[in-house]
């Protein structure tokens, strides 16, 4: 398979970043930490078949989300992401 076949876009993540952050989050707008392209986390390339789950950004593929889940603990890493507005 190949990593074009593995791509997905943000709304991939919905569910998990709503369980996280109790609120409808791939409307948000985030920021990217690297480049700074602004856009909708809908819009993030997302990679959810791994041990953890990687958003990156569609402009300079960066890393912006990490989400690793395992029994009853989650980390989240959004220190690829500037800013993310919700709401």
């Amino acid at each position: 398979m190949t990593i074009e076949e593995r791509k997905l876009d943000g709304n991939a993540i919905g569910g998990v970043l709503f369980e996280i952050f109790g609120t409808e989050v791939t409307a948000a707008t985030g920021v990217c930490g690297s480049c700074g392209a602004e856009g909708y986390v809908a819009t993030l390339d997302v990679y959810a078949d791994a041990p953890g789950i990687v958003a990156r950004c569609r402009s300079c593929e960066a890393v912006m989300i990490r989400i690793v889940r395992a029994d009853d603990r989650t980390w989240l890493d959004l220190s690829g992401t500037r800013t993310l507005q919700i709401g």
